[in-house]
């Protein structure tokens, strides 16, 4: 994987792509995939825009070869999971490629992969500089479901409607 530096190797004939999503699956699971398949095995993350966008799955099997890696405090680690930018003195660790628009993924102090970002500027900075800014984080999906106004109200009217059908 170029973009983290990372040495991953997936067999290709093992990834189904569908659309403009991919995913790796077993031996066993290859022979049942028909075409306008809905999801198989683990999902590696999709195409927008001619970009390949890893999901959190692909990102922590990368995690774990990859050389592009920001280490970010506790504090630092919650605001990143809440869409903010990383600033220098949330930094603890910068390891593999520390230029200026490298790819990084950036990782809590134990070792998790909270998300990925790119390196905008120098780690020599003073601490008030925005070093590397969010591309996804995983409370990326929490923020998106959050938005749909739909969800609590069908929630609610489930509810409703289950708790009329048990006082039948």
């Amino acid at each position: 994987m170029r973009l983290f530096d990372a040495n991953l190797t997936l067999d290709n004939s093992l990834v189904a792509e569908n659309g403009n999503r991919y995913y790796l699956l077993n031996e066993g699971m290859k022979g049942f995939i028909k075409e306008g398949f809905l999801c198989a095995g683990t999902y590696l993350g999709e195409t927008r825009g001619g970009r390949f966008m890893p999901s959190f799955m692909f990102l922590t099997m990368i995690a774990q070869t990859a050389r592009n890696k920001t280490y970010v405090d506790e504090k630092t680690a919650w605001l990143f999971i809440c869409g903010r930018d990383i600033f220098r003195r949330g930094i603890t660790k910068m390891t593999g490629a520390t230029g200026r628009n490298n790819c990084t993924l950036v990782m809590n102090k134990f070792g998790e992969c909270l998300g990925f970002g790119r390196v905008v500027a120098d780690l020599n900075q003073k601490a008030e500089t925005m070093v590397v800014t969010n591309i996804v984080d995983i409370g990326d999906f929490l923020r998106r479901e959050r938005q749909k106004p739909w969800s609590y109200v069908a929630r609610e009217d489930h509810a409703s409607g289950l708790t009329k059908r048990l006082r039948k």
